[in-house]
């Protein structure tokens, strides 16, 4: 039996201690629920995950925590045709009164054959638009791996890695790439301004979107010729996408996708980006910032982990210059689920432990995130929920001291 757990993190004790206490959040919804997809939005939160109450029968639900506890959960969809997935999950997004979800749903037999089904509605439940699909070529292939935000004018941006030139076969017999997608998504409902991004990705690797000063940035694993397989951002610059860049050069060469994609965030002035990749045979979480510019440069990256990495990392701002990056790394006796505060500066705090986690698939991919102060970090487990929260009781910047530093 799947349970998401939700934890609200960690009251920390004293300045100059990593004493913390965690806080569970009870939440209980049915049975056998998973993929979570925790998102902030104007100061609130929400959650979206997969409930398969009857085998083979899933169904979409999503929740607001509100006053301390989560409010009666709306259900946006069910079927019997999904294609359900630890790593390729639904995800969602807010503006103002409208949220957009996702689900993949099956277009033909084979394993990997379906499509990004959308749904538009009010938060009240209200439908606008139901059961549409985000990826209109027709072609029987791969479509997933979603990320959307909200549009800061009308409705959403959307990004997603398509395999619709995979049924084709390049000169040397194997298969065209997976590539990038990028669409708008606007109020009614209508897809605009859709384009290609890359036409050669990672076949299997989340995606990140996020807004920026000059437009929206998306970050994904690339895939070149030659099978190194780093990260790469794109940026929207003016009303025009620029040409995709290396964050950074790690040159990992694998012959098969890692399942273990970036996550980029924004802030009026600075951009983050964490990463899982293997650098000299050995497994790393690096986190990069770049200064808002026209250039896009990177900072070289800081290293993470210090055990060896698992990845899955989410990433949220505490401020300007610090953030919460989120992590699974293995001592060689126990996996944990991790948290660190980063700065620009290239300053990193202690690792804050929030629990042993399963380093299996089933775990899915911890979700971050930060409202007001506290910090939400959510995940799937076999026998509970679990939600970690971190709740200052002064300003920001005391939660900051008291929870990383010495």
């Amino acid at each position: 039996m799947k349970k998401l757990i939700i934890v609200c993190i960690l009251t920390i004790i004293s300045c100059k201690s990593n004493e913390v206490k965690i806080e569970d959040i009870p939440f209980s919804y049915e049975s056998n629920n998973a993929q979570p997809n925790l998102v902030s939005s104007n100061g609130s939160l929400s959650l979206s995950w997969i409930s398969s109450k009857e085998e083979n029968k899933p169904s979409l639900h999503y929740s607001q925590y509100k006053n301390g506890s989560w409010i009666e959960p709306k259900t946006v969809a069910h079927g019997s045709d999904w294609f359900v997935n630890w790593a390729d999950f639904p995800a969602h997004a807010i503006n103002n009164d409208l949220i957009l979800t996702s689900y993949l749903k099956k277009s033909d037999s084979g394993t990997y054959t379906y499509d990004v089904v959308l749904n538009l509605q009010k938060l009240s439940g209200e439908k606008i638009k139901e059961n549409f699909l985000l990826n209109t070529d027709g072609v029987k292939a791969e479509h997933g791996f979603v990320s959307m935000i909200p549009n800061n004018n009308e409705g959403f941006f959307i990004t997603w890695l398509d395999g619709r030139n995979t049924i084709e076969k390049k000169l040397d017999g194997h298969h065209k790439p997976m590539t990038i997608r990028f669409a708008e998504i606007t109020n009614k409902g209508d897809i605009i301004k859709e384009s290609e991004l890359d036409t050669a990705t990672c076949d299997c690797c989340q995606t990140s979107i996020a807004n920026t000063n000059e437009g929206p940035i998306v970050v994904y694993r690339d895939r070149s010729d030659n099978e190194v397989r780093d990260i790469y951002s794109v940026s929207n610059i003016d009303g025009q996408w620029q040409s995709p860049k290396a964050v950074y050069n790690d040159g990992w060469i694998i012959n098969g996708c890692p399942v273990n994609g970036p996550k980029v965030i924004s802030n009026s002035r600075n951009i983050a980006i964490a990463w899982f990749t293997v650098s000299k045979g050995k497994p790393i979480v690096n986190v990069s910032f770049s200064r808002y510019n026209k250039d896009g440069n990177y900072q070289a990256p800081l290293k993470i982990n210090d055990h060896n990495a698992i990845g899955r990392v989410d990433v949220a701002f505490l401020n300007e210059e610090e953030i919460i990056v989120s992590y699974m790394e293995f001592d060689n006796v126990e996996t944990y689920l991790r948290i660190k505060k980063i700065s620009i500066n290239g300053e990193a705090s202690r690792p804050i432990t929030i629990s042993k986690i399963n380093g299996g698939r089933n775990t899915g991919v911890p979700q971050l995130e930060i409202i007001n102060d506290d910090i939400f970090l959510v995940w799937t487990i076999y026998e509970a929920v679990s939600y970690t929260h971190l709740r200052a009781h002064e300003t920001r910047e005391d939660l900051v001291c008291r929870l990383l530093l010495e």
